[in-house]
Formats: C-alpha cells, structure tokens, sequence
C-alpha cells in the first residue's frame, strides 16, 4: 500500500509536518521496490543502533555507503566484467554476484558514527542523539517565603 502524502487531507490539515510527510511518503515507496538481498539485522542498545548486512565477498572498495536527506543507502553495483582466460571454466557459480541497494530511513536525530567490513559483515553504528532540551531532568521544588508578622 503506498501512502498518497499529496492527498488534499495531508496537505490542508497538517501544516508544518512536511518533512515528516515526505519521510513517510519515501518509506512507503521504498517499501514496495525493497527487497531481502542482502540480508540483514538491526540491533538496538539503548542510544545505539548497529545495522549488520552480510556482504560476503566483497572488498569495502566495491560498496557504496551513502547518507542523503535522512536516508541511508547501502549498494553495490554488481560484478565488473571481467576477462575469463581460454582455459578457465566456471563449472557451478552458487554465490550471488549480483548489483543491490538497500536503504535504511533515519530520523533527524540519528546520527551515523561509523562502518566496518569483518569477514564479509558490514557494520553500520549508528547514535541516537537526544538534545539538552529534550533530555529527562529534575524540577526544583519552591516552597513560599513566610509573610511577615504572619504565623
């Protein structure tokens, strides 16, 4: 099902969501041409977030990590064509070898502090930035100063 964001419900009762708007309208698209190569795990500790996408086989020269307008991109873009000597046959091919990209929608406070390819498992670190303003803090309890010559 893909969400129509432009419907005149959206856009004439929900001033200012915008960006909010056009972020689900993205998730909704890209939901419907995602696939499940490669596959891939999301773990969650606290503030940080890991994204673990299984790459065997392929050099960090030959993936493509890439950040734009809160979307985070993963791809490759397929096996380069190569010169097979006379003398050499492929007799079974089992590994894939194909071209994919797989994006992850982040929120404005996600924030990518990294990646790191071990044994053919990319790994994203991502951090969840909470602000001041939004952090839990504790209220000071006032209490009246006396009036004078009350008791």
């Amino acid at each position: 099902m893909i969400l129509k964001l432009t419907d005149p419900f959206f856009t004439n009762r929900a001033l200012g969501f915008e960006p909010l708007l056009n972020r689900l309208q993205r998730i909704s698209e890209s939901s419907e041409r995602s696939t499940n190569y490669p596959p891939y795990n999301i773990h969650r500790d606290g503030n940080n977030i890991t994204i673990e996408i299984a790459v065997a086989g392929l050099s960090k020269d030959e993936l493509i990590i890439e950040l734009s307008d809160g979307t985070l991109s993963v791809s490759h873009e397929g096996p380069k064509a190569e010169v097979v000597n006379d003398n050499s046959k492929v007799v079974y091919q089992g590994i894939a070898q194909r071209a994919f990209k797989q994006q992850f929608t982040l929120a404005e406070d996600i924030a990518v502090n990294g990646a790191d390819l071990i044994n053919g498992l990319l790994t994203i670190n991502l951090e969840k930035i909470i602000p001041d303003e939004k952090k839990p803090r504790t209220i000071e309890i006032k209490t009246p100063k006396k009036i004078l010559g009350s008791k």
